[in-house]
């Protein structure tokens, strides 16, 4: 498909955008060690709160705490590809862009910890004492 034949709407469109999505999806977790820690992360902070029993509010809490960093990693992985044809050579503007979408996802990453922290802590007390 050329990117005209996404301006109209189609099913056959549609699907395409989805193949594209999963293929940066795919590109993404093969490519980027981070994003693998988020995969493990996700896995495991949602096996336990499978465990602990986690409220209906408190999902909603890690899933969008688990959303904003995989958008964040998502991003900052899209940003250093392109940045990297831009200015295949160093360049500082390029290093300080780069740095803060790093940034972006170590912040989204501290606040999912802060999330999971407050919910998850109540719980371990529970079964501790």
């Amino acid at each position: 498909m050329t990117p005209r034949d996404f301006d109209r709407f189609s099913v056959a469109s549609r699907l395409e955008s989805f193949r594209c999505a999963f293929r940066g999806v795919g590109t993404l977790l093969s490519s980027q060690h981070n994003a693998r820690i988020h995969l493990l992360a996700t896995v495991g902070v949602c096996g336990i709160g499978l465990l602990v029993g986690i409220s209906r509010l408190e999902w909603v809490a890690i899933a969008v705490a688990i959303v904003l960093v995989w958008v964040a990693e998502a991003l900052n992985t899209a940003f250093e590809f392109l940045c990297d044809v831009a200015s295949p050579e160093f360049h500082p503007l390029v290093r300080k862009g780069k740095d803060v979408a790093a940034a972006a996802v170590l912040l989204s990453a501290a606040g999912a910890v802060a999330i999971g922290l407050l919910v998850f802590l109540p719980h371990f007390a529970r079964i501790v004492g």
